[in-house]
């Protein structure tokens, strides 16, 4: 292999890239096949039951949570940390990733699949964030309710019902809600991968920060926090300005 320009892969011939493709390939089967394992065992969790006649609020106003399935027999929802009072810009970055990843559910509900977003925001606030952000999915206020449907956001968490009964199988958080976020996915496939300090890089590699940094932007598109930033996204919507309310209202991450 040829010596590369400081920060870059070193260099080789297609042979020698292949043979190093295929050894790793080796490695990534194997990661694959016990993903495939820990599914399995995933799906043979036992579940627990709560009362799904519990009320969230949503567009139509109070529902039962036996409802958010719309007559399917699986739900899958998305947690979502909220803010009080906070302006858009000034909710959670690594919640907006996760959201802004599930725009569309159109091939879980064609497994039988509902989805929704659940967070603790009065409905007012959500409703208007929500219009904000384009967001097509429904949220649903569960301000003051107890786990599993209230309580800790932040959650991928997947239901069961059946007939009237609703059950609580799986929830997960922190790294495992990365399954839904295609680009962190596309970014580990890249040189430079993520791009963050945690990760096990080459010397020379540009310097990494810290977890989730990318996630918040200035208007110039510059990875930072502080007042002048908001979730990336956020920058596409229209009337996303640099206006005078730009600010986190006093959150600190």
């Amino acid at each position: 292999m040829a010596t590369a320009p400081p920060g870059r892969p070193p260099v080789a011939d297609p042979a020698a890239w292949q043979a190093a493709r295929d050894e790793l390939l080796v490695r990534e089967k194997a990661h694959t096949r016990e993903g495939d394992a820990i599914a399995a065992a995933r799906r043979r969790l036992p579940m627990t039951e709560f009362d799904g006649t519990v009320e969230v609020t949503g567009a139509d106003g109070p529902v039962p949570f036996l409802g958010l399935f719309q007559e399917r027999d699986e739900l899958v929802v998305y947690k979502h940390m909220w803010y009080d009072g906070a302006p858009h810009q000034g909710q959670c970055e690594g919640c907006t990733t996760t959201a802004w990843h599930l725009k569309d559910a159109v091939y879980l509900n064609a497994r039988g699949v509902s989805f929704a977003v659940l967070t603790t925001g009065r409905w007012d606030e959500v409703a208007a964030y929500v219009e904000f952000m384009g967001y097509t999915e429904p949220w649903y206020s569960v301000r003051g309710l107890d786990a599993p449907v209230g309580d800790s956001m932040g959650h991928l968490t997947s239901f069961l019902r059946d007939g009237d009964r609703v059950f609580l199988t799986y929830s997960t958080t922190g790294r495992g809600n990365e399954r839904v976020n295609g680009a962190i996915g596309l970014l580990d496939m890249t040189p430079y991968g993520r791009g963050e300090t945690w990760e096990d890089n080459p010397a020379d590699w540009p310097e990494g920060r810290h977890a989730c940094w990318s996630w918040r932007s200035d208007a110039d598109g510059n990875a930072t926090w502080g007042p002048t930033s908001r979730p990336v996204p956020q920058w596409t919507r229209p009337g996303a300005t640099p206006v005078e309310t730009l600010g986190r209202n006093g959150h600190q991450h």
